[in-house]
């Protein structure tokens, strides 16, 4: 059952789009553990959205569909440059031509570029077949077949992803939540979303260590954001608890790294998120005054009053 509020496209793409870039080192390693036979991982990464965009500005992708298209520059051994495209399918539906515009990528970048493309696509939704691994076109005696790599999360099991010390796979597991979603009531829905966010949280802060304090900090912002609770109440209490575990660590920088995505993407696009959309993000999200908030997304504090009142009846 969907959340009362789903988060708008933008809100998730920016979600992918920040938590790649922290864990991309990490989501390579996942791909390919031997992958630092081939590529100089000490070397820094370059992410060129800039230069993806204006190779493919208007992708022709199927209504609905959430994609986050990450350009890449990594280092071979021998110093050469590479171009990686992270390819992630956030709705997580095989809609359309997938494969053709996996290729399309492909052959643009390889025409621009003059350098080596290698391509990854992450599946986020049901079912492990995923999305297709190859295109191919025939004409004749001529064919053609492009091979990337694609990676289902419903393919690793919650005790798989827990094991493992890459944080990549505590990315996966918060992103596995979205696929608990069934009928139920608002109350039965936010105690198994809590219980398991809490064993997350309890998780990343177990492998602080490892993980490191940048790291683990994004992935409990995307914790916090990517599957939200129906109720106001049960947020604060996941907050509440999370200070408790972390010891306070994390939170306000959670909180101030959630500003950052939220309103700010509110004040960017407009119109196109909607400021009463961003209103109860915020409310839902955080425990800021109504006064605040008003402040934040630039609306009348009755309006943030009257959104207040609305989100705290019983359902």
């Amino acid at each position: 059952m969907p959340s009362k509020f789903p988060l708008s496209t933008g809100s998730v793409y920016l979600l992918w789009k920040g938590m790649i870039e922290e864990v991309v080192e990490d989501l390579l390693l996942f791909v390919d553990p031997n992958i630092g036979d081939d590529l100089d991982l000490t070397r820094e990464y370059q992410f060129l959205d800039k230069e993806l965009a204006e190779l493919y500005p208007e992708p022709e992708k199927p209504p609905g569909t959430r994609v986050v298209d990450k350009l890449v520059k990594v280092y071979q051994r021998d110093g050469a440059e590479r171009w990686m495209l992270l390819h992630v399918e956030v709705q997580g539906q095989n809609k359309g031509d997938f494969a053709g515009r996996m290729f399309e990528y492909y052959y643009r970048l390889t025409d621009r570029y003059k350098h080596p493309v290698a391509a990854i696509a992450v599946f986020t939704g049901r079912g492990s077949g995923g999305l297709p691994q190859e295109y191919e076109a025939r004409c004749l005696w001529t064919t053609m077949r492009y091979e990337y790599k694609t990676l289902a999360i419903s393919n690793y099991s919650d005790s798989e992803l827990t094991a493992s010390t890459n944080p990549f796979a505590a990315v996966l597991l918060v992103a596995k939540e979205i696929l608990l979603r069934s009928p139920g009531s608002d109350a039965d829905w936010d105690k198994i979303l809590l219980e398991n966010k809490l064993k997350i949280v309890r998780l990343v802060n177990e492998k602080l260590t490892v993980y490191g304090d940048k790291k683990a900090a994004a992935i409990l912002r995307f914790l916090n954001n990517y599957v939200a609770f129906k109720m106001p109440e049960t947020n604060r209490i996941f907050m509440e608890q999370m200070d408790v575990i972390t010891g306070k660590k994390n939170t306000m920088g959670i909180l101030e790294q959630l500003i950052e995505i939220k309103s700010g993407e509110a004040l960017e696009e407009g119109k196109k998120l909607g400021r009463l959309e961003a209103v109860q993000i915020l409310l839902k999200a955080t425990d800021f005054s109504d006064k605040k908030i008003a402040g934040l997304v630039g609306v009348p504090l009755s309006t943030v009053k009257k959104i207040h009142s609305t989100l705290a009846q019983p359902q």
